[in-house]
C-alpha cells in the first residue's frame, strides 16, 4: 500500500490514486476529511467531508482545477466549491469559539471531523483525513470505520482538497459575516489569522468575543 500510495513532494494536482486504491480493497464509500481556521486567532474551526462522484470506468471521479485550498484565490475556490457541492455528497461541521475555548484544539478538531461526517447522513466504508495521525473523528473510531491520516493530503488526494475547498469558502463566509458585525479588526481581511494587521486591532482593542482566549498570547490582552 505504502509504495502504490507514494507521492512526490513537487506534486501539488491531487489525484484519486487513494480512493481508486480503496475501492480495489474492497471500500466503497471514501470520503476525505480536512479542517479550515485550525491556526486562526479568532473565529469558528470549520470542517468539511466530501464524497467524490463515481467514475465510470471505477474509482473516483476527479475535479477539473482541483487543488488544495491554498492554493487557490477566492474566484477559484468559490468556483469549485459550487461544482462539488453540486456534484458530490458533502457535509460542514462547525466548532464555535466558545467550544473552542472549552475544548481546546485536539477534541475541536475531532468533534468539527465528527459534526461534518454527520451531515453527510450517508455511512462511509473509508475515511481520508489530511493531517497527522491521532485526529481520526471519534464517529470512526467508535463505529470501526476505516481510516488513515494522510500527510499533506489536501494536495495529494482528491476528496480532501475537495473538503479543503468547501470548508475554507465557508468560513471564509462567516468571516466576513462577523467583520460587519464586529467593528475595527478588519475580519474580513485576515480571516482571524495572526496577521500583522489583526496584531495591531488586538493591541489597541483588546480581545473581541470571537477571540480565541486559550491562547496565551490572545489570554494576556485586555
Amino acid at each position: 500500500m505504502e509504495r502504490r500510495l507514494k507521492f512526490t513532494k513537487r506534486l501539488r494536482i491531487p489525484k484519486t490514486a487513494h480512493e481508486i486504491f480503496l475501492q480495489e480493497q474492497g471500500f466503497e464509500i471514501i470520503c476525505g476529511v480536512d479542517e479550515v481556521g485550525r491556526g486562526a486567532w479568532a473565529g469558528p474551526l470549520v470542517a468539511g467531508a466530501v464524497i467524490l462522484p463515481a467514475s465510470p470506468a471505477g474509482g473516483s471521479k476527479r475535479l477539473y482545477g482541483l487543488r488544495d485550498s491554498k492554493l487557490l484565490n477566492s474566484k477559484e475556490r468559490g468556483k469549485l466549491a459550487r461544482r462539488i457541492k453540486k456534484s458530490s455528497i458533502w457535509g460542514i461541521g462547525e466548532v464555535t469559539v466558545s467550544e473552542l475555548n472549552i475544548l481546546k484544539m485536539t477534541k475541536s478538531t475531532q468533534l468539527a471531523f465528527n459534526r461534518a461526517l454527520k451531515a453527510l447522513k450517508v455511512k462511509c466504508d473509508f475515511i481520508l483525513v489530511d493531517g497527522i495521525s491521532g485526529l481520526y473523528p471519534e464517529r470512526a473510531v467508535a463505529s470501526r470505520t476505516g481510516c488513515r491520516s494522510l500527510k499533506k493530503g489536501d494536495m495529494t488526494c482528491s476528496s480532501i482538497a475537495a473538503a479543503s475547498i468547501i470548508a475554507k469558502v465557508h468560513r471564509d463566509r462567516i468571516m466576513r459575516k462577523l467583520d460587519k458585525k464586529i467593528k475595527g479588526y478588519y475580519f474580513r481581511t485576515h480571516k482571524g489569522y495572526g496577521t500583522k494587521l489583526h496584531q495591531r486591532r488586538l493591541a489597541k482593542l483588546g480581545p473581541s468575543s470571537q477571540h480565541r482566549r486559550f491562547y496565551k498570547s490572545i489570554s494576556k490582552l485586555k
